[in-house]
This record gives structure tokens, C-alpha cells and sequence, in this order.
């Protein structure tokens, strides 16, 4: 991967965005597209949408997305001796939080905690067995009491998971956040490809990074709707199925470094989907597949029914350990996903074409 987009995807991943707090992370966004589009704004909400014009007149509207929100978080309530009570900001496992060290987000910047939890030695061995509720859990920040932890952390204030971007064997890199940070480079390395094209596209290209994914595809309806476009590409993740404990049947032979997932069902557009394809074989691009017959948890779903409809396509990232902090992806994926998606934009004629006959 170039050592420019590298760095990108490595300060995307650190910057901290639950659901609702995204703008440490839209700003990366903001900084790196603004040199390769004709147009930079943002929304009330926190939607961040780059521009780059086509060529000719009237042309179709092409909205690619990538949500920055991550699931996370939120301080609710600060006990008698300092601790901090907490909900989650999306589907958090609460398998998972007890023992991890935390970033508690504040006025005076990020401060470190850590969920604690009582001893194995002390724990009945029924409760050894048992998955301690996300709400009876806490947050240790080393405060001596409570005044002391409120002259440093308010109520509402975001938490994430202590994460380090790190390199596997090969192309592999795990972190927290790829969940859909990838979707989100995806779509900011596609507006520079686009922008180091020797030709313009036949379409006006609005690339978007969203929020508030991870609690309703709130961004999602919001922009979608702003755009008005007659064609939308949702960048997200996917179930990898290529890990041990994972079943095949339930989401399909899925695996990292085979290419990005192009999946076909109701949500899909049949003749955007059958331009993708087209394109992964034309350019040589490795893809997979998934199947899904109804509406998908993505932006796609939201899009796909704005207004008077949209036709709609997904493109997603085989992902390994989904909403954890150790997220793993294949570098060579996110690069793929950007070729296919650029391909297939040039490729666009008309709005028309994609009305089924």
C-alpha cells in the first residue's frame, strides 16, 4: 500500500469516534480528500461530503459511503469512591470489556482507564460461568472519589477501547475500528484515484463519510437524502468466515485477501451489481460473494429508499472479530475495493440504465 494512504488509514483508526463523537475521526477525513475534491462540506449532523464534478451536462449523481462512527462507550454515572459507570454506544460484547484498558474522552483530553473486575479467586463458581452485564461493569480511572473523578470526567463523556494499529504476518493488520473505518478509506482513496485520472468522469461523484451508523444509519438517511443521488455505493465490512469458530452457512464462503465481497439480494440494484462484476473481471480484480434477501444493516438500506428510490450496491471488506478491539482486515482488500469501485464509476452512462426493464 502506498506509504501516504498507509499513514492515512493508521491516524483514521486512532482518532476516537462513537457513535455521535465522530469528529476527532471526520476531521482526518476532512484533511486528507480536500486536496482531490472540487467541493468539501459538513453537515449539522457531522457528515462529511467531498465532491468532485464530471463531465457534461445533467449527469447522474453517484454518492459512495463509508460510515466513521465506531461503536464505543459513554460515562453514565460516577459512583461515591470515583468509579465510572458506563452504557455501550452500538453492540458492544460484554464478553469482551472486562480487563481492557479504555480511553475515557474528556474536556481536558483523552484519560486512561481500565474495566475492572472482581478476581477468579473470589468469584463462586457459578459466577465464573457467567457474563458480568455491561451495566454492573465499571470504569477504573484511579480516582480517589468521586469529587475527584468529577473535576476530570462529565457524564456523557465517550470512551474507546485502547487499540494499537498492528501488523500481522503479510498484508494483515488488525485495530479497533475497521468496523467501518475501512469502508470510510475506501472511500476517500476512491476520490483520489478519481482526481488522478487523466479523464473526468460521466458522473457528478459525491463521496461521503457518515455517522451515527452503528446506532440506526442515522447519517446514512440524512445524506442520502442532501444528495439526492441516482446511484449509491455503501463501502462497509462483512463477516469473514475463513476463522475457526465461524459458520460458512450462515454468511458464506468469505475469506481475507480473496477481494472484496459484492453481495446480491433485494437491496441491490441488479444492473449496478452485473457493472461491478463486469469491472472485477475486466480489471482482474478478485471478488467474492454473499446473498441476502432482505433489507441489509448497512447505509445501503437507507439509501436505496430515499426519496424515490436509489439504485444501490454494496461493496464490502472481509472482516475478521467484528466489534472488537482487534478488528483484522487485509490491506490488499481495502486497496481492491477502491480499484473495483473507480472502474465501475467509469462505466456509468446514463441514470436511466439502471431502471429495470
Amino acid at each position: 500500500m502506498r506509504k501516504e494512504s498507509l499513514a492515512f488509514l493508521e491516524k483514521l483508526l486512532d482518532a476516537p469516534s462513537p457513535s455521535g463523537y465522530e469528529q476527532p475521526a471526520q476531521r482526518v477525513f476532512r484533511d486528507y480528500v480536500a486536496p482531490y475534491c472540487d467541493e468539501l462540506t459538513t453537515d449539522v449532523m457531522g457528515n462529511v461530503f467531498a465532491r468532485i464534478s464530471g463531465k457534461g451536462k445533467d449527469l447522474p449523481r453517484v454518492m459512495i459511503v463509508g460510515h466513521t462512527d465506531e461503536i464505543g462507550l459513554q460515562v453514565k454515572y460516577i459512583d461515591d469512591k470515583g468509579f465510572l459507570y458506563f452504557a455501550a454506544v452500538g453492540g458492544v460484547d460484554a464478553h469482551l470489556t472486562a480487563g481492557k484498558r479504555v480511553n475515557v474522552h474528556t474536556a481536558g483530553g483523552p484519560l486512561a482507564g481500565v474495566i475492572g473486575k472482581k478476581p477468579i479467586h473470589l468469584m463462586d463458581a457459578k459466577d465464573r460461568e457467567t457474563v458480568v452485564k455491561l451495566e454492573s461493569q465499571y470504569i477504573d480511572i484511579g480516582a480517589k472519589d468521586k469529587k475527584e473523578a468529577q473535576k476530570l470526567v462529565r457524564v456523557g463523556d465517550a470512551v474507546t477501547f485502547e487499540s494499537a494499529f498492528t501488523r500481522l504476518v503479510g498484508d494483515r493488520v488488525s485495530s479497533r475500528g475497521f468496523d467501518d473505518k475501512a469502508g470510510c478509506f475506501v472511500v476517500a482513496e476512491v476520490l483520489r484515484l478519481v482526481a488522478a485520472g487523466k479523464k473526468k468522469l460521466a458522473v457528478d461523484l459525491y463521496g461521503v463519510s457518515s455517522v451515527q451508523e452503528e446506532i440506526g444509519l442515522r447519517g446514512g438517511t440524512t445524506s442520502c437524502y442532501a444528495v439526492n443521488p441516482d446511484v449509491g455505493i455503501c463501502v462497509e465490512v462483512d463477516f469473514a468466515t475463513d476463522q475457526p469458530d465461524v459458520e460458512k452457512k450462515h454468511n458464506g464462503e468469505v475469506a481475507l485477501g480473496k477481494g472484496p465481497i459484492l453481495t446480491r439480494g433485494a437491496n441491490i440494484n441488479p444492473h449496478l451489481f452485473d457493472l461491478l462484476s463486469v469491472a472485477a473481471d475486466k480489471e482482474k480484480i478478485d471478488v467474492q460473494h454473499t446473498a441476502n434477501p432482505r433489507a441489509t444493516g448497512t447505509d445501503a438500506n437507507v439509501m436505496q429508499i430515499s426519496r424515490n428510490g436509489v439504485a444501490t450496491a454494496l461493496v464490502k471488506i472481509p472482516l475478521r472479530y467484528m466489534h472488537t478491539p482487534v478488528e483484522t482486515v487485509s490491506l490488499g482488500d481495502l486497496e481492491a475495493a477502491a480499484k473495483l469501485i473507480v472502474a465501475t464509476l467509469e462505466r456509468i452512462a446514463s441514470r436511466e440504465e439502471f431502471i429495470p426493464r
